[in-house]
């Protein structure tokens, strides 16, 4: 799918439109009738996350509730930066209508790192009878760029009592360049996995550099897996590193 933009408007090519240009206020919520919007659940319950290169597909669906029964429905999804999809692929059966929303990074999110954060779900739904409801905000969910961050613990092996220096990078995609960029001055948490143990712990919390590198040390006191994890942020998803097992001698 492809969009075309222009200082004022934003022409839909194909089912879904990402534009960062400024589009007309919306509505006021409101309503006609009995109906009421009971549920909104967005690509399951998930963040969506949006890399470089691969196409993300996700659905977002609306439940309402009314005596003669829902007959359609407009869903459309609003973000930062004036971020705003839409789609033609809405179908409804019973109290359900479902959307569905197809995003490609090259194509639709091109120079557009701003619109990643906190979204909104604006839905409209009609019932058979006549009534309807609108609401601009019925359900939020996080639009993100996808993140990954690394570890390295050295030297391997290393004598019990020694020091250790742990090193990583944490990264997330940027929608300019089409590649991964360090995400700077982040607190990320340095976490241990004693060997035979099953669950980890957290030794310190390290701050990245502006440009997303990660760097400590921290004594050698028995084997195990050392690993870098990262709690996210509303444009950023949370993310841990794979363990690095060091051999203590």
């Amino acid at each position: 799918m492809r969009i075309r933009t222009t200082a004022a408007t934003a022409t839909v090519v194909g089912a879904l439109a990402l534009s960062v240009v400024a589009i007309p206020s919306a509505q006021a919520d409101g309503r006609h009738g009995d109906i009421a919007i009971t549920k909104v659940t967005v690509n399951g319950g998930k963040n969506v996350v949006v890399g470089t290169s691969a196409v993300k597909k996700f659905s977002v669906t609306v439940q309402a509730k009314d005596n003669s029964g829902i007959k359609d429905a407009d869903i459309t999804l609003a973000g930062p930066s004036f971020g705003f999809m839409s789609t033609s692929d809405v179908k409804c059966s019973g109290s359900t209508c479902t959307a569905k929303f197809t995003v490609d990074p090259k194509v639709d999110l091109a120079y557009s790192n701003g619109v990643a954060g906190t979204w909104y779900v604006e839905a409209w739904v009609n019932a058979k009878d006549g009534d309807f409801v609108w609401t601009e905000k019925a359900k939020s969910f996080k639009f993100q760029r996808a993140s990954r961050l690394s570890v390295n613990a050295a030297p391997e092996p290393v004598k019990k009592g020694k020091t250790l220096t742990v090193t990583g990078k944490l990264e997330r995609a940027n929608w300019e360049t089409f590649k991964y960029h360090g995400y700077g001055s982040q607190s990320v948490k340095l976490q241990f996995l004693k060997k035979g143990a099953k669950s980890w712990t957290t030794v310190k919390t390290v701050k990245g550099s502006s440009t997303g590198t990660l760097k400590t040390t921290v004594k050698a006191s028995a084997d195990g897996y050392w690993r870098y994890s990262f709690a996210g942020t509303a444009s950023t998803p949370a993310v841990s590193s794979t363990g690095d097992f060091v051999d203590v001698k």
